[in-house]
């Protein structure tokens, strides 16, 4: 195979496109030789190049190279985004940032729990030098890609949400790159995003953390139903991606979502003097047990006509002991089962935590604080540190706090900065704040 000439710059080195154009694949796949060191390349104004013999000796020992089969693509259901300003994931964790952390507590305190103020992205290759790989669980509520800025109640500027399109999915893809890099084997994170973008957002993550570690897309209800003069659906929901770093190894806890009044009144109608709400179920089951204990007579009766007992006699002699067999009129003999020894039940994919009003919280799409508790205690432990790299108004540190774990939160918002450190110190949690200081 012979090198375009027209594509050749002058200076004998080839673009990432352009080397995506002649293969006839896509840049995202280019960028995968690159990162696989495969193809050979070169950095340069933050920029990867390859040399034309570089390029040659690719071509010779790669002859069949090729885009994945669309039955491939079928079988892993990988697909990507391509748009404009990109960039190779090689360039992404390879940029090297010259920077520090510089308290701005009065004195240090001795607490491994700290908010950052500045720039997410420096801020998160800095702390890989310190935490690479030992985050068990990030939440990110990043801006929604609506071109809007946004202020608190008091009219103060909160933050600017400028970014659109691609610039905004470029914005995102960057540092979850670093996210995921920070991220432990057992880690996961939490995405929380708008629909108009957000199906977007999760072929992103799907690249960045593979197809195989998605767990949830999550249904937020975020407010009351509402009544648009416009032809379409109200808009009362939110989503949140959910992904983990090797979804054999997640921490997940299994919380249960314990039992409303409304549904206790549903499942368990009827009240025992002595043991509380309760329910009956049937003590026998389908099937014949013709020579075993659980086919035999009870309490003078045998079961149904083709069914058996559930327990064996000598279960159900216990359980009548106890008071939680209930007869019927006609002697049906039924299991009491209480309601409160009901576990709770396995929690949805539909969540309703709706925002409070703007005049009720302290910075604009401050998150209920019971959507985080269920995140954190169902996705971390008591040693685990806990990550918010977009932390406005502190929920997720604040959740991360009452649950005894250490969190780390960054933002470059003066107004986070201001509500941040009122509240933490009003409620005297004790953390170290620092500012990243860029270094020439």
């Amino acid at each position: 195979m012979w090198v375009n000439e027209d594509i050749m710059n002058q200076s004998g080195l080839l673009t990432v496109e352009e080397v995506a154009q002649m293969l006839k694949v896509t840049r995202q796949t280019v960028s995968k030789y690159i990162n696989s060191e495969k193809i050979n390349a070169i950095k340069i104004n933050k920029s990867y190049r390859v040399s034309i013999d570089d390029f040659e000796n690719f071509l010779k020992e790669n002859s069949t190279v090729q885009e994945p089969t669309l039955s491939h693509l079928y079988r892993t259901k990988y697909c990507s985004l391509e748009y404009e300003g990109k960039s190779v994931e090689k360039e992404v964790l390879d940029e090297s940032l010259h920077g520090e952390f510089r308290n701005l507590n009065a004195a240090e305190k001795q607490t491994d729990n700290m908010f950052i103020f500045g720039d997410n992205y420096a801020v998160l290759k800095k702390l890989l030098e310190s935490h690479k790989g030992l985050i068990d669980l990030i939440y990110i509520d990043p801006p929604f890609g609506t071109g809007q800025d946004f202020n608190s109640i008091d009219e103060d500027s909160a933050y600017s949400d400028k970014l659109v399109n691609n610039e905004f999915l470029e914005f995102l893809r960057k540092r979850l790159f670093l996210l995921r890099e920070l991220l432990s084997n057992e880690g996961s994170i939490y995405l929380h995003i708008d629909k108009k973008i957000g199906h977007y957002v999760k072929i992103i993550m799907d690249e960045v953390f593979g197809y195989q570690n998605f767990i949830n897309d999550i249904t937020r209800i975020k407010c009351n139903p509402k009544n648009f003069a416009r032809n379409a659906y109200g808009n009362y929901s939110d989503m949140i991606l959910y992904y983990a770093k090797n979804r054999d190894k997640q921490i997940w806890n299994d919380i249960k979502e314990p039992m409303t009044d409304d549904k206790r009144r549903q499942l368990f109608p009827k009240k025992h003097p002595e043991h509380g709400y309760y329910t009956t179920n049937p003590i026998h089951a389908p099937g014949v047990t013709r020579n075993g204990d659980t086919g035999m007579e009870w309490q003078g009766i045998s079961p149904p006509p083709g069914r058996h007992w559930r327990y064996s006699r000598a279960v159900l002699d216990e359980l009548n002991n106890q008071g939680l067999i209930e007869w019927s009129n006609t002697g049906n003999p039924r299991k009491i089962v209480l309601a409160k020894d009901h576990k709770g039940f396995k929690i949805q994919d539909v969540w309703e935590f709706k925002d409070k009003g703007l005049s009720y919280v302290d910075y604009p799409t401050q998150k209920n604080n019971k959507l985080l508790d269920r995140i954190i205690q169902n996705s971390s432990r008591n040693d685990s540190v806990v990550l918010d790299c977009f932390s406005g108004s502190g929920s997720t540190l604040l959740a991360a706090n009452k649950h005894g774990r250490k969190w780390i939160g960054v933002d470059n918002s003066t107004k986070s900065l201001e509500v941040i450190t009122r509240t933490f110190n009003n409620k005297n949690i004790d953390f170290n704040m620092y500012e990243y200081v860029p270094l020439n």
